[in-house]
């Protein structure tokens, strides 16, 4: 069996989220290739996976400004804005890189098509090709809306296939703990979160408890990178230092060499974080699969979320009881500030994450669910 895995986005996250299920696949003695634009080509080479870069010539930020329907896509700096910039600028990436995708299928046919959550060129490449198609979601947040925008996004692609909108997937295999999907959610096989980051040599401090509490801090390598958010990581780990705890960061190498510099007393650098996130008291992030890194490992959370189109799940998150979710405004440096040390004063966070934790760790493992990849492939 051969099997194409398609990455969207420019976040490493949505590289790590498919590395378990290919690995898996991988092991089980199958062929894999992974495809996304270029800016991911590092990333799937650091977790071990073979990377065909797709749309050469275009990057994930240039192809907004393309002439396409609908014109420039913009960030979205209202609420309202968030699902059509999500559901077009992931309909942009799949219609960008379907001719390259289209010209590896004729050199390296796959027999099986798997596609992140917004990897959109998943279905259609599958339609094309008339294999199957299954969607992996790549991280446990569930919202609708967006794909509607892909559709009016992807129209001149759709119609060349004659259809009226992207085709489902022939298997959904969801991440998130059942007791955290929202009623009337999409239903999906549960595969259970294995962690698949790129590593580095460990220190022992990474796998070894702190004498006193210790608190971690990560917005992802992506969003670090910007300048309001370094500012604002800045002033956040300023007011943690009060805390009587022990604050590690977790960002890239440039950003943690600046930390480094103005705050001797914390430590920061890129850490693995299924090892870290095991000897902390809870962790600062803003959401997505850092939640689950945490959740497997039954440490309590603080999330600072920007998006309104992620509120109903973090609702459930924070009502599950192991977690405090911070919306917007509320995320300053002092609010957060207070809800860790809400944290690491009441045990009953830690003891509802331990349970969440169990519920995460008992659905069956990537491994498991090759066997349903095979099935689709031989029906």
């Amino acid at each position: 069996m051969k099997v194409l895995f398609i990455a969207a986005g420019t976040s490493p996250a949505g590289v790590f989220a498919l590395t378990p299920l290919a690995t898996a696949v991988r092991n089980a003695g199958h062929e894999i290739v992974v495809a996304a634009f270029d800016e991911l080509t590092d990333t799937i080479e650091a977790v071990g996976l073979p990377p065909v870069p797709v749309a050469a010539g275009h990057t994930t930020e240039s192809i907004k400004q393309l002439n396409r329907p609908g014109g420039p896509i913009e960030f979205p700096w209202s609420p309202d804005q968030e699902l059509p910039y999500v559901g077009r600028w992931f309909g942009r990436q799949a219609a960008v890189s379907l001719d390259a995708l289209l010209q590896l299928a004729k050199s390296w046919r796959p027999d099986l098509v798997v596609g992140g959550t917004d990897a959109y060129a998943a279905g259609l490449l599958a339609a094309h090709l008339g294999i199957p198609y299954v969607r992996q979601a790549w991280d446990w947040l569930h919202f609708d809306g967006a794909e509607s925008h892909a559709n009016e996004e992807l129209a001149p692609e759709l119609d060349l296939l004659d259809l009226g909108s992207l085709p489902e997937p022939d298997l959904f295999l969801d991440l998130c703990p059942p007791s955290l999907i929202p009623p009337g959610a999409r239903p999906g096989r549960p595969m259970r979160w294995v962690p698949g980051n790129r590593q580095r040599t460990l220190e022992p401090w990474m796998y070894t408890p702190a004498e006193r509490p210790r608190v971690c801090v990560t917005y992802g390598s992506f969003r670090t990178a910007m300048p309001q958010v370094f500012d604002h990581l800045c002033a956040l780990v300023s007011r943690l230092t009060e805390l009587d705890a022990e604050i590690v960061v977790a960002a890239n190498e440039e950003a943690s060499e600046k930390l480094r510099t103005l705050f001797p007393q914390v430590r920061s650098g890129w850490v693995p974080l299924e090892f870290l996130v095991r000897t902390c008291d809870t962790i600062v992030h803003s959401g997505g699969l850092t939640a689950l890194n945490a959740m497997a490992a039954g440490t309590p959370q603080v999330v600072l979320n920007q998006f309104v189109a992620f509120e109903d799940s973090l609702r459930m998150l924070e009502r599950q009881g192991s977690s405090i979710v911070l919306h917007r405004g509320d995320g300053s440096p002092d609010g957060t500030f207070e809800a860790c040390r809400k944290v690491l004063s009441d045990d009953g966070y830690a003891q509802r994450a331990r349970e969440l934790a169990r519920e995460l760790n008992s659905l069956p493992t990537p491994n498991d669910r090759v066997a349903d990849l095979e099935g689709l492939v031989r029906r």
